[in-house]
């Protein structure tokens, strides 16, 4: 998956898609852009992100100044689980994407949003990949499981059977939600990082909340247009852990025999730790839920 650059490159990208971040070149606008977004989310996560991704945030050379350096990212990220960052124009090809997290290496978009996009942005923007992201990079379960899952994209893809996998990656990495004992928590960059849906897939009576289970999930289809409106829920990060050592090859083929379903849907087996009430996808119908990985 390739898209024209957002942020002009003075460079061709490398062979492995990767550019040099050029962070000197941001601008003024740049900077404000991420102090905005860096400012509402450290005032909307406490109570609703997990102890892990939060302590991973405070471990980080983050702050509310601007974009930051990723080579200052990287001396503390690869220190504490041996990952870095590295820079991209944009979305990239997918077995490019799976051969950088095989690898300890999270690809992320060297551009920011707008300031008329701060609430909604379908390509990952550095803010995204970075204060999304990397602070659950920081703790040594998610590291170990999104390297696996980069092995097992390239694995997929041979077999024919991206598109399962890939809803893995989104109920989880993306928008998963694990079980505190203080309560339901945010991990998913894709609510982390965004304003609204950090609050809605916590708090929000319309979506359903259910126990994650692996075979659910990859005949489960989801949402990049609006909030989703299911979230799978993980006991503990030590269930991800799990997922590493499990051979995917026998799931795929039995996820394939059976119906894929929507987004919103229920099923009789399913554990339901909250019904929603489905208001929310009511007033937005569903147009596209084609299975992107990024």
């Amino acid at each position: 998956m390739t898209a024209a650059p957002r942020r002009p490159l003075p460079e061709a990208p490398r062979a492995d898609g990767t550019v040099d971040q050029h962070w000197d070149a941001y601008t003024p606008a740049e900077h404000a852009v991420w102090r905005t977004l860096y400012a509402r989310q450290l005032r909307t996560l406490p109570g609703r992100a997990c102890d892990a991704f939060l302590q991973g945030l405070r471990a980080l050379p983050l702050d509310g100044e601007g974009i930051p350096d990723f080579r200052r990212l990287n001396d503390r990220l690869h220190a504490a689980t041996g990952w870095q960052v590295v820079a991209v124009p944009g979305l990239v090809p997918d077995a490019v994407f799976f051969e950088h997290l095989a690898h300890r290496r999270f690809p992320a978009g060297h551009f920011i949003r707008r300031a008329d996009e701060l609430d909604y942005l379908e390509e990952p923007d550095v803010f995204h990949d970075v204060f999304g992201h990397l602070p659950m990079l920081m703790h040594p379960v998610l590291a170990d499981f999104v390297q696996a899952y980069g092995a097992g994209g390239l694995r997929a893809q041979r077999l024919g059977r991206l598109a399962q996998l890939a809803r893995v990656y989104w109920y989880t990495v993306e928008f998963g939600l694990l079980q505190q004992a203080d309560g339901l928590r945010l991990y998913g960059a894709g609510i982390a990082s965004s304003f609204a849906e950090s609050r809605f897939a916590v708090d929000d009576p319309s979506p359903h909340r259910l126990r994650f289970d692996l075979q659910r999930v990859m005949r489960t289809r989801y949402r990049i247009d609006d909030f989703q409106a299911c979230y799978f829920v993980l006991r503990d990060l030590d269930e991800l852990l799990a997922l590493a050592s499990i051979d995917f090859a026998p799931l795929y083929e039995r996820a394939a025999a059976l119906p894929e379903l929507a987004p919103d849907a229920l099923l009789p087996d399913d554990a339901v730790l909250r019904r929603g009430t489905g208001a929310r996808a009511a007033q937005a119908p569903i147009a596209s839920t084609r299975p992107i990985v990024q």
